[in-house]
């Protein structure tokens, strides 16, 4: 078993992979750093050790869950006081101490918690190599993890980023499949302030450790592999060049689906769920007067769909992702405000001149034959309006 030993700097590479893998989610690529700029500021100098799971280890799934837009400007401490708040109540559900976690999804800030988690732990936890779907996802089911037929979704704790504990708010929830857990979640990150620590999917002796098989193994080491691709070129790599180091690293298809478009409008709400909501027009000019080509995003915070303006049939349907990069700054990007504006000038209500592009990137094996997930997506999709077919068939496969 290869183990990897990951400070600051490889932080920051896995933080840049995943804003390209992410597929517009994940949360804020601006805030991630930030808040990997703020760690070692502290003067964090120590590492965290990555391996793939040993089946042995008491662990979970660790993650921020809401909305990207209303957590604008994250900082470190509300990461670290809701890990804290999240992980205790999590323990004291379980009766069990965690020994790693895992990553819920491939994005800048869901792929650096359970790093930030065990940096900070005083109790030298570890971090799985891997994700439940090798790309950032809307809800719960749309997992990997969602798929098993072994490891059950609760209990899942939530908890806010109060640091006082008088001020610490904590929810325990108990249910019989991720779905339900995602509606009883919603409602509860919402009333914390619309986003929130979530700590679910235990793996322990309980069910015989049930994470083995359950998960993509390597993915954090191929945000790490991109990202460092990204960070040490000397010049913005090429779209084309981006799209073969994807496919490279992660042995799934990549390819360049638009190259030198601009972001000439957006829209994006805020719903009930703490989701957020958008479309992304993309136009090969900067002014919307003087395109000949537009494309579509429509978002739900992870990029769903995208349609071109030219064709009756989607550019490319989840779960493939719909990755952005942009060769103006030679970054990835996702759908939050504070990452946007470097695209977009909301206030002019125009673009800022640089380019982006978009990388379609094929879903994981593991995702698509993961039971219930392709009918998963297909009820997103059909929720934005979409009801046509999927790349994949829905999978018989029950863990």
């Amino acid at each position: 078993m290869t183990i990897y030993e990951f400070g600051i700097t490889d932080f920051q590479y896995i933080a840049a992979g995943a804003a390209v893998l992410g597929s517009g989610g994940g949360g804020s690529y601006s805030d991630a750093v930030n808040v990997i700029e703020e760690l070692a500021m502290r003067g964090w100098r120590g590492s965290v050790q990555v391996k793939n799971y040993d089946g042995a280890t008491n662990c979970c799934v660790l993650a921020m869950m809401g909305s990207p837009d209303v957590a604008d400007s994250l900082t470190l401490a509300d990461i670290e006081y809701s890990i804290f708040n999240t992980v205790n109540a999590f323990e004291a559900a379980t009766g069990t101490a965690l020994g790693c976690v895992i990553p819920g999804e491939i994005g800048p800030i869901n792929s650096i918690v359970p790093l930030i988690a065990a940096a900070i732990s005083d109790n030298a936890i570890w971090v799985v190599n891997g994700d439940g779907a090798g790309r950032a996802v809307p809800e719960l089911p749309q997992t990997t993890y969602s798929g098993s037929a072994t490891l059950a979704a609760s209990p899942c704790t939530l908890a806010n980023d109060a640091e006082a504990t008088a001020a610490s708010q904590s929810a325990t929830l108990n249910a019989a499949t991720a779905a339900h857990i995602e509606k009883l979640a919603g409602g509860i990150v919402s009333a914390f302030g619309s986003f929130a620590g979530i700590a679910l999917w235990p793996s322990n002796s309980g069910n015989d450790y049930a994470l083995t098989g359950s998960y993509i193994p390597g993915t954090l080491t191929q945000a790490w592999a991109l990202g460092q691709f990204l960070l040490n070129a000397s010049t913005p790599p090429s779209t084309a060049e981006v799209a073969d180091q994807i496919s490279s690293i992660t042995g799934r298809s990549a390819a360049v689906t638009v190259n030198g478009f601009y972001i000439t409008a957006v829209t994006q709400s805020t719903t009930s769920a703490s989701l957020d909501a958008g479309i992304i027009r993309l136009d090969n000019n900067p002014d919307q007067e003087k395109s000949t080509e537009t494309h579509y995003i429509y978002n739900l915070n992870e990029n769903l769909i995208m349609y071109s303006g030219l064709s009756n049939a989607p550019d490319i349907v989840a779960p493939d992702s719909i990755c952005y990069y942009s060769e103006s700054t030679g970054l990835g990007f996702s759908n939050a405000t504070d990452d946007l504006e470097t695209y977009f000038d909301s206030r002019k209500g125009r673009s800022t001149g640089y380019a982006v592009s978009v990388i379609k990137v094929g879903a994981a094996p593991e995702l698509y034959s993961a039971a219930g997930v392709i009918a998963s997506f297909a009820g997103l999709l059909r929720d934005i309006g979409y009801a046509g077919a999927l790349p994949y068939p829905e999978s018989s496969r029950h863990g």
